[in-house]
């Protein structure tokens, strides 16, 4: 089964790197065109092929913009896989990812005890010590945002070899595109989203 082509359906050239709001503008101006409510009522073919192409345009925007499902995506069209091979992340991610995992444990151990609080005198106490927590997980979350910072750099300049390599055959397009580099960069960057979800979750139940 072909794989749909999101950056086609969007009207986006292929690039690792995309501008949220335009690409967000360029999404609300052809869903717009494109909704099943902009059909005649009584053509049923052709309003089942507005609502297949209407979702097919929300699928590829949420895909798109989101960088973590974007570089997957990305890299599924240009070597005509949907998986790669699972390999080991850079040592300069795993001496964030470990510290990162270490705090989360912790900090699930921590609110698995504020749960089971029920003295007001107890509860108190663990709001204060919650605070504390939350410090800590807002500081690793700004370590690992910096680190997505320079991962974003790293990909806007990839977008001049993508560029460059438009229009040229498949095969040739394989040589030509960094496409290691960028599936590093597509792992690093699932890593880091998924922890960053998670400290931000954890963060949250601090203060409740």
């Amino acid at each position: 089964m072909a794989l749909n082509d999101y950056f086609s359906l969007l009207q986006e050239p292929r690039r690792p790197w995309l501008d949220a709001d335009a690409l967000k503008a360029k999404f609300l101006t052809l869903s717009a065109a494109a909704h099943p409510d902009r059909v005649a009522t009584a053509d049923a073919a052709a309003k089942a092929i507005a609502n297949v192409r209407f979702a097919e345009l929300n699928a590829a925007h949420s895909c798109l913009r989101e960088t973590h499902s974007r570089l997957a995506h990305l890299l599924a069209l240009e070597t005509g896989a949907e998986s790669r091979a699972v390999r080991a992340i850079a040592p300069d991610l795993v001496d964030l990812i470990i510290p990162a995992e270490h705090l989360c444990r912790e900090a699930s151990a921590f609110l698995a005890e504020k749960a089971r609080a029920i003295s007001p005198l107890i509860k108190v106490e663990l709001f204060e010590r919650g605070m504390a927590w939350a410090d800590k997980l807002s500081a690793m979350q700004a370590t690992l945002a910096a680190r997505r910072v320079k991962l974003d750099a790293e990909l806007k300049q990839m977008n001049e070899t993508w560029a460059a390599a438009d229009g040229i055959p498949p095969l040739q397009r394989r040589v030509a595109l960094p496409l290691e580099p960028l599936e590093e960069i597509s792992r690093s960057y699932s890593y880091l989203t998924r922890f960053l979800n998670r400290l931000q979750e954890q963060q949250a139940q601090m203060t409740f």
